[in-house]
């Protein structure tokens, strides 16, 4: 139920079960994907895979990863600048590009559904867009500046992060409401967001160079 003061959804305080990092070479955390097995992190100059369970990097890409990351089964797709590049993650290769919707100003990425959604982080949208041709399908309004963006049991979730204050959304992909809010503590921001098809997001970090783990309820929605 919203709260008839502010029109909001109640917010609940994140469950942060773990967090990863800093890691050598790599200042900052700007997107995050799962590819079923490994948590794999965008670091600016490099792309880096995570066991999760060990903590430890076990791969590294030495391609542009300045924003959102993304998984199809097969490749990774990594916004770098005004582009998206679509990476063999068995060689680093770069095997197609599109351009990106926000030129520039992407932040989030997400694989389903066979398309790539792409947050603007400014512009607050998500925009579903064509994986082939860069091409935007349809796009949602967020009421909030919109970082990294997640699919899993069908929702629709995105990180915001504006000053010292960050959350995990749970909106309607329809009407763009929000149904479900986990607030991280303050001054821990959230740049890329990725599910592992289970009861964790993992959460990007930014600056701080750091990846948290953090618990997803599966119970009643509000």
């Amino acid at each position: 139920m919203a709260d008839e003061t502010t029109g909001q959804v109640p917010a609940r305080a994140a469950e942060i079960v773990r967090e990863y990092g800093p890691f050598v070479g790599a200042a900052n955390i700007n997107g995050v994907t799962h590819d079923g097995q490994r948590v794999w992190a965008a670091t600016g100059s490099m792309v880096i895979a995570l066991d999760p369970d060990s903590g430890e990097v076990t791969r590294t890409l030495d391609c542009a990863g300045h924003a959102g990351t993304a998984f199809d089964g097969k490749h990774l797709y990594q916004i770098a600048e005004a582009r998206i590049d679509k990476i063999d993650p068995a060689t680093g290769d770069v095997v197609a590009s599109i351009p990106a919707p926000g030129e520039g100003g992407d932040s989030g990425l997400a694989w389903a559904e066979g398309s790539l959604w792409v947050g603007q982080y400014r512009d607050r949208k998500i925009h579903r867009v064509d994986p082939a041709t860069g091409a935007v399908l349809r796009t949602i309004e967020s009421n909030r500046f919109v970082t990294g963006v997640s699919w899993v049991d069908g929702e629709l979730w995105h990180g915001t992060w504006e000053g010292d204050e960050s959350e995990l959304r749970h909106i309607d992909p329809d009407s763009g409401t929000v149904l479900e809010r986990l607030e991280m503590p303050p001054g821990i921001g959230v740049s890329g967001l990725e599910s592992d098809g289970g009861d964790l997001f993992y959460c990007g970090g930014g600056s701080s160079g750091k990846i948290r783990a953090v618990r997803r309820s599966k119970g009643a929605r509000p």
